[in-house]
């Protein structure tokens, strides 16, 4: 039977703070956890909009994104596919101060992107459209956090 570590704090975080639909992925064998979120914006103006497939479109447009927590030493992946990319040590986990600080600084980011994306649509302009991640920013607010809870990566 699976002890879930982390990963039930950090679903707990992302329910209270962030305000887009989400879905968490557990994959075992490679010790990491994506995190994907959803943004939603209605193409009013039936916008023609060309997805990273090559595909057209100007129907409503529903842009994923994903962020990864990963082990250092053990997960394979390229940093290319993903927001953020967050490193976790394996015995020690994250804290609970942490991924409710990671699950405000996701909503901020996915509510910037959402008003981002808007912005997209209305300018005749823009040639793309992808949200940022402040890796800067984001690890000076880390700094500033009194952690005292930590929760391990899940064993099964």
């Amino acid at each position: 039977m699976a002890k879930f570590g982390f990963l039930s704090v950090l679903e707990e975080e992302l329910d209270r703070h962030l305000d887009y639909d989400f879905a968490m992925d557990w994959d075992k064998k490679n010790h990491a956890v994506e995190v994907t979120f959803v943004l939603e914006a209605q193409n009013t103006d039936q916008v023609e909009t060309i997805d990273d497939q090559g595909e057209v479109s100007a129907e409503d447009i529903i842009f994923e994104d994903v962020v990864l927590f990963y082990n250092p030493q053990k997960t394979q992946f390229s940093p290319e596919d993903y927001l953020a990319a967050i490193p976790y040590e394996p015995k020690k986990g994250l804290s609970r101060e942490f991924l409710a600080y990671f699950a405000e600084t996701l909503n901020d980011v996915a509510t910037e992107g959402l008003s981002d994306l808007m912005d997209f649509l209305a300018d005749e302009e823009a040639v793309d459209f992808g949200l940022t991640w402040d890796v800067a920013a984001f690890e000076k607010g880390r700094a500033e956090l009194v952690e005292t809870e930590f929760f391990g990566y899940p064993r099964y």
